[in-house]
Order: structure tokens, then sequence, then C-alpha cells
């Protein structure tokens, strides 16, 4: 189930409109395989998931800017929206990337537990400052990042409505910013979250978790990922 409210824009309104999605699916996420940092294309079915969404967007109010994780499931994503919401240039950013996930990147989730038990440890720890062995990010580190990304793009788009497309554990340390409720589920691929940030660091969650756009597809089912448990 997702969240939605009634919102109007109006000439000098003190917050920025940001909408931030979850990339397609890849073919990663249909095999269950931990992704992180590592660059993985769409596959046919998160090319007509990006498609359906970018068709939504088109016939909503006018889009201003789009902004783009630089891995290629994202960015890909980023392009197909900004074709179609008046031919925008997608500005790519590394900071709206995944979780860096260390040694777990590329290894199949049932599998890392037997493969690295030491990096499974660290990842299903409750411990936000918890690194990943191999150079991965404990949570805190990608709330930081993440929070601290979002409110430079909120800060130039006062008035506006942007695009974000990034990835499951970032928009999940968006959710963790914005609201004290902290049960967030999956985020779906190319779930639609909008966020309105406001002037003093006032962060509101308007929707959560929409994907009424997939209601009428075959592809509303989502592969791995998008959960406390993936990457």
């Amino acid at each position: 189930m997702y969240l939605r409210f009634s919102w109007k824009m109006t000439g000098g309104c003190n917050y920025a409109e940001i909408i931030v999605i979850r990339h397609g699916e890849t073919e990663w996420n249909a095999d269950g395989r931990i992704q992180g940092h590592l660059d993985v294309n769409l596959n046919e079915v998160g090319r007509q998931q990006a498609d359906t969404v970018a068709a939504r967007l088109s016939r909503e109010p006018k889009i201003s800017a789009v902004y783009s994780s630089d891995l290629s499931r994202a960015h890909e994503t980023a392009e197909i929206i900004a074709r179609n919401c008046g031919g925008l240039e997608v500005v790519k950013d590394r900071d709206l990337r995944e979780r860096n996930l260390g040694a777990l990147q590329g290894l199949v989730y049932h599998e890392i537990a037997k493969i690295n038990p030491e990096a499974h440890k660290a990842f299903v720890s409750h411990s936000k400052d918890q690194e990943i062995p191999g150079g991965g990010e404990s949570l805190n580190q990608l709330y930081r990042r993440a929070t601290s990304c979002l409110q430079k793009i909120g800060e130039k788009h006062k008035g506006e409505r942007v695009v974000v497309v990034t990835h499951g554990g970032f928009i999940r340390a968006l959710h963790r910013r914005a609201t004290t409720h902290h049960r967030v589920g999956k985020v779906l691929n190319t779930s639609v979250n909008v966020f309105h940030l406001s002037d003093g660091g006032k962060w509101s969650i308007k929707t959560w978790g929409d994907v009424s756009h997939l209601s009428e597809t075959g592809f509303l089912k989502s592969g791995f990922g998008g959960d406390s448990n993936s990457g």
C-alpha cells in the first residue's frame, strides 16, 4: 500500500517538490544478486517499467530538472523519463549512488552467509555505524551522503518540481530523514516517492511507494532489491 496526498504548487512557495524514483529492474534484481556500486544495466522489464513511469510523469505538472545516479540502471531510467518530460538533460551525480556494499557486491544474497560470513554479519547488524568489509558503507555513512545530496538539490530548486532517479537503499535513507516512522517496507522498482523540502531544513513525505502506474501492466512484481537486505 502506498501513501498519496493532494498537492498544489504556487508561485513563491518555499519548498522544492522532489520526485524520487527507484530505477527499473535489472537482471541482477531478478536473480537476487547484490549490486551496490557495481554497474548493471536495466533488463527488458526494467525498460518497460521506466517507459510506464515516464508516461505517467509526462501527464503531470511540469518538471524542471532530472537528476540521476551515475550508475547505468538509474541513468537509463532517468534518460527515458527526461525524453518524455520535455527533452530535459539528465544531471548525473555520483552521490546519488546506492550504498557501497563492499565485499558483498556481485554475490547472490542467499549465498553470502556461506561465502563471506564476516561481511554477512556486518550486513545484518543492527548497528547503523557498522561498515561492510571490503570498503562498504555503514547505514549512517549512506544516510549522511543521501540526505546531504538531496538537500543541495532542494535548495537549488525552490518552487519547482524535480525528478531524482536513484536506488532502494538510498531512498530508505531519505525516508529516515523525513519521518520518525522508520518501518519502510520494500521500495519497488520505479516506485514514486515525493518529498517536500522546505526552508529551515524541514522535510516531509507527500507520496510514498506509489506504483499505481504499473497496476495494469505485467511489470508490477519487482525483482530482488529495495529492502533492508538488498542493495
